[in-house]
């Protein structure tokens, strides 16, 4: 396995883009969607959420590659992606025929859980305009050739909307590795959207298709077992451990994950044994898909909807790397907490690429992103930079 080439900022318009879809949130806050009077409303998509995260808290210039319904919803989310700094020139904008039969914008009602209560998502996304994209909708030429970009991040919502999505995202892929771009994959499978189109059977061949040409994976070991069919039995822990060992960083006042000496009764053991599962299941995944130089996960204890322990573990160049651990995090609003993590990760390992720095940085920003409502960030990059040292939450005046 090779290390990441990534190329020069100076020689791109942009530091990556992604391909998703992006969907209207609807929140009700604490309350329920069943009984709501009111919702705030949020923009959010997993692959989109990466790039308004890099480009909000990590400064990188990123871009959208999307479809919209061309009507006061759609530009209502196209406002939503300007705010958040994501270029928006590559979005496809579809005639709205006044009802929506043809093609119409997505929306997602998702209450944000608390204690006991999970968190729980409707989606109300058929016949989008974005699940109706299909190979040869966007110039990848101009985009990863003419204008340039350093990255491309897609995932398996995205492939998960339709037979034409999934065309159109190994496609992407493919065009990207021509160019020379970097290509990084979510795998974030969705039940919902495969329960139709033919469960985890077409998932697996969907998914395992684009893999073959994905440089950086992510995902938790459920969804590498459901989109990839690799499960976390297929090697040995011990055989894992003596080839591929952590390689624990020197951040102050932090604690890696598994190991924390003041977590909650039981929690340390719990993230252990999610690592040691985690192991085996990338150590599979690298096995089977040798152009993997990047595989990495996130780990979560949950003890409430609103307490969960949280870390990150990383494969890079052969050898593992584990977060601090966060035990005992209180959660605002899970939704965007993967999205964070990747993009802290990404932003790592575009920048200096010390796979050690990366996973803190995304575990971080994973964090801080849960601690606030909406899909997407808040945070700054120094709260998460002080969040990687051990900072604590102190009131700042």
């Amino acid at each position: 396995m090779s290390a990441l080439t990534i190329k020069p900022a100076g020689s791109c318009a942009f530091d990556l883009v992604a391909l998703g879809e992006v969907m209207l949130r609807l929140d009700p806050g604490a309350g329920r969607v069943r009984t709501a009077r009111e919702f705030k409303v949020w923009e959010g998509g997993g692959e989109y959420n990466v790039a308004r995260g890099l480009r909000r808290c990590f400064g990188h210039r990123t871009a959208v590659c999307t479809a919209f319904a061309d009507n006061d919803v759609g530009r209502l989310l196209e406002d939503f992606i300007l705010q958040g700094g994501v270029d928006t020139r590559f979005i496809k904008w579809v005639p709205f025929d006044g009802v929506g039969r043809a093609a119409r914008n997505g929306l997602n009602f998702t209450e944000r859980g608390f204690g006991v209560r999970g968190a729980s998502g409707v989606s109300d996304r058929g016949h989008t305009a974005a699940s109706q994209l299909q190979p040869g909708d966007f110039d990848w030429s101009e985009i990863f050739g003419k204008s340039g970009a350093r990255w491309l991040h897609t995932g398996g919502i995205f492939s998960a909307l339709s037979d034409s999505t999934a065309q159109l995202a190994r496609e992407a892929v493919q065009a990207a590795r021509r160019h020379g771009a970097v290509v990084s994959y979510d795998l974030n499978y969705r039940p919902s959207l495969w329960k139709t189109g033919g469960g985890a059977a077409r998932a697996q061949a969907v998914n395992r298709e684009i893999a073959r040409h994905v440089d950086v994976m992510i995902g938790n070991a459920g969804h590498f077992e459901l989109c990839l069919g690799i499960r976390a039995g297929n090697n040995s822990a011990g055989e894992l451990e003596r080839r591929t060992p952590i390689r624990r960083g020197q951040a102050a006042n932090s604690k890696r994950a598994g190991s924390e000496s003041g977590a909650p009764d039981g929690s340390a053991g719990s993230l252990r044994a999610q690592i040691v599962s985690a192991k085996t299941t990338i150590a599979a995944a690298a096995k089977a898909f040798p152009n993997f130089k990047a595989i990495a996960t996130t780990l979560r204890v949950e003890r409430s909807a609103t307490r969960n322990d949280w870390a990150a573990l990383a494969w890079v160049e052969g050898k593992f790397f584990a977060s601090r651990a966060y035990p005992d995090l209180e959660i605002l609003d899970r939704v965007g907490g993967g999205d964070g993590f990747a993009s802290g990760f990404i932003h790592g390992l575009m920048t200096g690429g010390d796979p050690q720095r990366a996973v803190e940085l995304g575990a971080a920003h994973g964090a801080l992103a849960m601690t606030t409502p909406g899909d997407n960030s808040m945070a700054s990059l120094a709260e998460v930079e002080a969040l990687v040292v051990g900072g604590a939450p102190r009131a700042r005046r």
